[in-house]
């Protein structure tokens, strides 16, 4: 496929994180204002997805990525759109190769293809380590928190059980901390494998979408680094989403920086739709 056509969407799942796809040679940037973005996300009106994706070509293997949660806000990035991103642009041909730069709001993202028919994974740039937070206090079952920006901000919370955290409530407490600014944060609660060896397990209340979602790439990125200082457990981690889905992990860490991240995970084609005329 080489030209995209005006009436087709693609419909893609990151490991539960679900999202609108478009291709931008049909599709423009002004066509898609935040109410049509918001119309088209609903889940029981429209499409239905934690947000929209427009993709366009800048050259072979090099693609414009545009994110939109879906209020209708645009974010700097997106993990799991950009591990969808990667597939979908080499099923259209802007990625013949299977290898994509993603030029995003929050830089340069890599991404590749793995084998088979949806796993990817992506190179994030350079972030700093996490960081306490002074003045959050905890709940119950909550040990320590962690603040990071990977793309976009990131509360990273260890808790007992992340199966018992009243996400609904305490993750919209935390997303609007005041200690976390003005633009708040994504809240992720972490809790440890259920036998030795199992992935981490994470849940995530994900601003933008102000509620749930059932994965967040760029969050399981802060918490794998949130592991290895307080646990010590050395990279790669895993972490299995609120799907039940896998994403995995690895960084070298430098001094006060994480380098070389990499986030591999799912990027799977749900359906291809048209919109009516």
């Amino acid at each position: 496929m080489t030209t995209g056509d005006r009436a087709t969407f693609y419909k893609m799942t990151g490991s539960g994180n679900d999202f609108v796809m478009l291709d931008g040679r049909a599709h423009r940037l002004g066509e898609w204002p935040a109410e049509r973005i918001v119309a088209t996300c609903n889940r029981r009106l429209g499409v239905g997805a934690d947000g929209l994706v427009l993709l366009t070509p800048l050259g072979i293997g090099e693609v414009r990525f545009d994110f939109f949660n879906s209020d209708g806000s645009r974010a700097s990035m997106c993990g799991n759109a950009a591990l969808c991103s990667t597939r979908l642009a080499a099923r259209l041909g802007m990625a013949p190769t299977g290898e994509v730069r993603l030029r995003t709001d929050a830089g340069l993202v890599r991404g590749r293809c793995l084998p088979g028919p949806d796993r990817a994974e992506i190179n994030l740039e350079p972030f700093d380590l996490p960081v306490a937070v002074p003045g959050i206090a905890f709940g119950p079952g909550e040990r320590q928190a962690r603040f990071a920006v990977v793309g976009v901000p990131h509360l990273v919370v260890l808790v007992d059980d992340v199966d018992a955290v009243p996400l609904e409530s305490r993750g919209r407490e935390l997303r609007f901390h005041p200690a976390l600014g003005a633009a708040g944060a994504n809240a992720n609660f972490i809790s440890a494998p259920r036998s030795p060896g199992a992935p981490w397990r994470i849940r995530t209340y994900e601003r933008g979408v102000e509620g749930e979602t059932l994965a967040c790439g760029t969050g399981t990125v802060a918490a794998a680094l949130v592991v290895a200082e307080l646990t010590g457990q050395p990279l790669p981690i895993d972490f299995v989403s609120r799907a039940g889905l896998e994403l995995g992990v690895r960084a070298a860490i430098r001094g006060g920086t994480a380098e070389d991240v990499w986030l591999a995970g799912q990027g799977r084609l749900v359906f291809t739709g048209t919109f009516p005329d």
